[in-house]
């Protein structure tokens, strides 16, 4: 019978650059998973450090090679999505590599700060602030503002700039507009929520930012949900917002800059193809060629890319903790884990990622599907981005321990997830595993955060004496008392 070994290598081209098999065991970037399995145990989610690098290299790479290809006289800048991922360790990593930031809320600005005082950033460091923004969001920009960092708000509604006429005391703050962008044609609406109606970009110009002497009109922002895809609806899109470009650079001068968003797809399959340096050749020729067309100087070109940067370096993995067969046919084999709970985008978006066995790559395989331990009968997964079916080595559980892998898992699960806090059947959110290395390229890793544990989650529910809003030491006085008054009530019951 073949090996599972045989099925990959016969369904994929395999290895690769990324996976290999070494000892009938899976190397991932050259990590030996296993050797982080027997030093942590599982479940567990590691993050590959030098793929931040890597992508945040290419993308450069990219835009370099085609803007020397065009000859194309504007810029090219990198910044860093920061909704994909907030850690400190994927900030700092990203950050080595010279990148700028774009923000989504009000509680990205005190990262910024603490970044600043890390010496990670610097008030040069260009802060584009997205999203629609309540009070407090508006309130921390004025204050980046004033205190002479390079933040550029970008206006999502047409009152936003209100909030900033009698806050922003510096002597000029550059902005950039958002504009709202069709959305694809099978969606259920026909205008992105997001930003501000082609119509009413030349007027908020004239009306707002025109008028006051310290506001400037810098940027253009761009995006559409389905991401940098070739496609006729991608290039309409992008032709019709450089069209804009053109017709408010003739009566802005400031104008210089567009934003065209984050995108910039990641594997999620070993089938996956998409042709990189093709994609990019072609948004800034057309970029070139419509300004051309316009007579209007080509604009500084700026992206933010979130998952592209951080997505390709997680993976989760799991052991195989039983194996069910519920009837002639359907085997499950349970993991320690939850897709809900740990890989959420799975579960609510049916995203699909690289799914590989771990070890035992030498047994036969059998199909399966992989169940997780909540009581929702949706926590489960059992297909492939390219299949179907989903396949696996078959084990003897009495003597074998199984693995399993799921990559390039990096982006949102935590933020849509949420972290160290309440999961679906108080499922404790798992190990986090942090792989880098040192200065003389050996890998070495550490323990980012144990697994979560009840305590933690008792203090979050309220229980221990614990009550929503309470600092730990109050928590931890408030314990005490009650476990006083419990051993006076038992005193008193004797």
């Amino acid at each position: 019978m073949k090996t599972y070994y045989d099925l990959i290598d016969q369904t994929f081209e395999f290895p690769t650059r990324e996976f290999n098999v070494e000892n009938n065991e899976l190397m991932f970037n050259n990590v030996p998973l296993m050797d982080i399995i027997k030093q942590y145990g599982t479940p567990l989610k590691l993050t590959y450090l030098p793929k931040i690098t890597e992508h945040i290299e290419h993308a450069k790479l990219l835009f370099r090679n085609a803007m020397k290809r065009y000859n194309y006289k504007g810029s090219y800048t990198y910044c860093y999505c920061t909704k994909s991922s907030h850690f400190r360790f994927v900030l700092e990593e990203a950050l080595k590599n010279n990148i700028h930031l774009e923000s989504s809320s009000a509680y990205d600005i005190p990262i910024i700060r603490e970044l600043y005082k890390m010496g990670k950033v610097s008030k040069s460091t260009y802060i584009i602030c997205n999203g629609y923004k309540r009070p407090l969001y508006t309130q921390y920009i004025s204050e980046l503002i004033n205190d002479g960092f390079n933040c550029v708000p970008v206006l999502d509604n047409l009152k936003e700039i209100e909030a900033y006429e009698n806050s922003i005391t510096a002597d000029s703050v550059n902005f950039g507009i958002r504009i709202a962008t069709d959305e694809e044609p099978n969606f259920a609406f026909y205008t992105s929520r997001l930003g501000i109606r082609y119509s009413d970009v030349n007027e908020l110009y004239r009306s707002k930012i025109q008028p006051n002497e310290k506001f400037k009109l810098k940027m253009l922002h761009f995006f559409i949900n389905t991401g940098i895809k070739d496609s006729a609806y991608y290039w309409s899109e992008l032709s019709r917002f450089m069209y804009k470009y053109c017709e408010l650079r003739k009566v802005c001068p400031d104008l210089d800059s567009i934003d065209i968003g984050g995108g910039m797809p990641i594997q999620t399959s070993f089938q996956f193809t998409y042709d990189y340096q093709a994609m990019i050749d072609q948004i800034v020729e057309s970029i070139q060629w419509i300004c051309n067309k316009n007579n209007v100087p080509v604009p500084h070109i700026f992206t933010e890319f979130g998952s592209y940067t951080v997505g390709e370096s997680g993976a989760v993995i799991y052991k195989v903790i039983d194996q069910k067969l519920q009837n002639d046919k359907e085997l499950w084999y349970m993991i320690d884990g939850s897709f809900i709970t740990q890989l959420p985008d799975s579960w609510g978006l049916g995203q699909k990622y690289i799914m590989l066995s771990v070890n035992n790559w030498d047994n036969p395989y059998q199909k399966v599907n992989l169940g997780g331990l909540t009581c929702d009968s949706h926590d489960f997964y059992n297909t492939e981005a390219h299949s179907a079916d989903l396949y696996l080595p078959i084990f003897n559980q009495d003597s074998e321990d199984q693995y399993i892998g799921l990559f390039h898992t990096g982006a949102y699960q935590e933020s849509l997830g949420g972290y160290g806090g309440i999961q679906h059947c108080l499922i404790p959110a798992p190990q986090h595993v942090i792989i880098d290395k040192d200065e003389e390229g050996n890998l070495r890793s550490r323990l980012f955060a144990p697994e979560q544990n009840s305590e933690v989650m008792l203090k979050i529910l309220g229980y221990g004496g614990a009550e929503p809003g309470m600092t730990e030491l109050e928590a931890t006085e408030a314990a005490e008392e009650r476990e006083v008054e419990a051993e006076l009530l038992k005193e008193d019951n004797l």
